[in-house]
Order: structure tokens, then C-alpha cells, then sequence
């Protein structure tokens, strides 16, 4: 069984492309696959491999290297996966790691408090807190916390509007949001304060860290929390193939897997 990473940091960088010519070395030597983002603001990576090769990869990023910068306040998640789920390794530079086109919103500057997993249930139940589900329409039908706004975006490039058509500060004045690993609300909650909103929590590590602390009797999470590999989703302790809210299974022949996880890929670059 293969350790999977799953990581970001929003970090300047200052040659994205000189990077990602380093750590493909680095990343090949080490027998690694799965995918890593670069762009100017930063990096954005699930990677697998064997758990001793994962441990010298965080390692080297959280200290640096040559030719490869510290990421001292790396967001790390970890879990598990069969070799089958990660057959290649990808590094692409891109112009944002997490597209959504809103310079405004810079999580380097300010963003939402974090929440940790031990303490997002009493969010929930605050009934002064408007609850939003950050991720695309597809990702909220397999799984989400009850109760929670669905955007209904199609692309991440589309919450801004939504916010403005559907929340304003005077009313919603305590915001709570998540995501899959967290990433998303570091930009979104960043753009909601830019815009004025007074109080905004995220849930720290997103839905991964939720499923893996929480236990389940106290475990507020419906279905499967949709996951950008062969796996497709993870449930309660990030087991593989969770019965998803909407009724699917997520235990998808190969080529449907595939051709789900190519279009989700493509809507989340959007």
C-alpha cells in the first residue's frame, strides 16, 4: 500500500519553472507519481509512492535543497492508496495553483481563522453561521455537511459572483466554509474579507483532516468526499468506495473512472 500526500503552500516563487526542473529528478529518483502544480503564488501536489520516499520528498520541501526553496509552512495530509490509483507523475506551471482570477484575493496577506476538525461541529451548529460548501456542484452531490450552501459552481472562478448575487455582509456576518484539503478556502475566504464580510472560518485541512479525526459517532459528514485520483472518493476514515449522498457507487469501473476524474480535472482548472 502507497503513502499519498496530499500538499500546498502559497509562497512566492520566483522561477516556478526552474522549480518543477528540479524536484522532477527528485521525484523520479524517489519512485514517485501523482501530480504537482507550480505557479508564481506557490505549489499544490498529491503525490504517491512508498511511505519512506513521501517522508524524504516533505523533508527535502520543508527544508530545501538545491535549487529548491523551504516550504516551512507546508499544509501536509496524509493517507493511503493501492499502487493502481497513481500511474504517473505530472508537474505542470501554471498561472495560479488554484484558479479563480480575483488578484484581490491573496491568501499571502490575510484569510479566514482556522478551525480545527475538533471544533467544526459547533460551527454547524451556531445558528448565527451561514455554512458554504466551496466545491463544484458535482463534488457537493457525492457528499457534504448537512445543511450546507451549495454554490452550485461548475468552476471555482465562479464563487465571487455568487457571493455578491447571494450574501452580503450586513446580513451574513459569520461565515464558515470548507473544502476538500483546504486550499480553496484559503483564496475564497481571503476574497470574502477583501469584500468586506466581518467574521470567516474555514476548516483547517478541509475534509480530508475532518475524516480522518472526527470519530464517526460524532462524525457530521454525509457520503464521499470526491478525491482527484483513481480512488474517486473516501469516506470515514478515509476508507475507499464510501456510499455517496446522492445515491451513486463510487466503486467505478476503470474507464469510468477515468472519464470522471478527466472531466472533473478540467472543470477545477477552469
Amino acid at each position: 500500500m502507497n503513502k499519498v500526500a496530499a500538499f500546498y503552500q502559497f509562497r512566492a516563487l520566483a522561477n516556478p519553472a526552474a522549480l518543477g526542473e528540479a524536484l522532477l529528478p527528485l521525484c523520479e529518483s524517489l519512485g514517485l507519481h501523482g501530480t504537482i502544480l507550480l505557479a508564481p503564488e506557490g505549489m499544490n501536489a498529491t503525490l504517491a509512492g512508498a511511505p519512506e520516499a513521501i517522508d524524504a520528498l516533505i523533508s527535502t520541501l520543508q527544508h530545501g535543497g538545491p535549487e529548491i526553496p523551504a516550504f516551512t509552512g507546508l499544509d501536509v495530509k496524509y493517507s493511503q492508496a493501492g499502487a493502481e490509483n497513481f500511474d504517473r507523475l505530472k508537474i505542470r506551471v501554471k498561472r495560479e495553483i488554484i484558479t479563480f482570477g480575483r488578484p484581490e484575493a491573496d491568501p499571502t496577506l490575510r484569510t479566514g481563522v482556522l478551525v480545527a476538525a475538533r471544533d467544526w461541529n459547533a460551527l454547524l451548529d451556531d445558528p448565527d453561521v451561514t455554512v458554504i460548501d466551496t466545491r463544484n456542484g458535482f463534488q457537493v452531490a457525492m457528499g457534504s455537511f448537512p445543511g450546507a450552501i451549495d454554490p452550485g459552481l461548475t468552476s471555482f472562478s465562479q464563487f465571487p459572483d455568487f457571493v455578491k448575487s447571494h450574501l452580503n455582509p450586513a446580513e451574513h456576518r459569520k461565515i464558515a466554509m470548507f473544502c476538500t484539503g483546504g486550499i480553496r478556502c484559503e483564496k475564497a475566504s481571503a476574497y470574502m474579507l477583501a469584500a468586506g464580510f466581518h467574521e470567516v472560518f474555514q476548516l483547517q485541512g478541509g475534509i480530508l483532516k475532518y475524516l480522518e479525526e472526527v470519530p464517526r459517532a460524532t462524525n457530521r459528514w454525509r457520503g464521499g468526499c470526491f478525491v482527484f485520483d483513481r480512488r474517486v472518493a473516501l469516506g470515514h476514515g478515509l476508507v475507499l468506495n464510501p456510499p455517496l449522498r446522492n445515491g451513486e457507487d463510487s466503486r467505478l469501473a476503470g474507464n469510468d473512472r477515468v472519464k470522471l476524474l478527466d472531466s472533473a480535472r478540467q472543470s477545477v482548472a477552469e
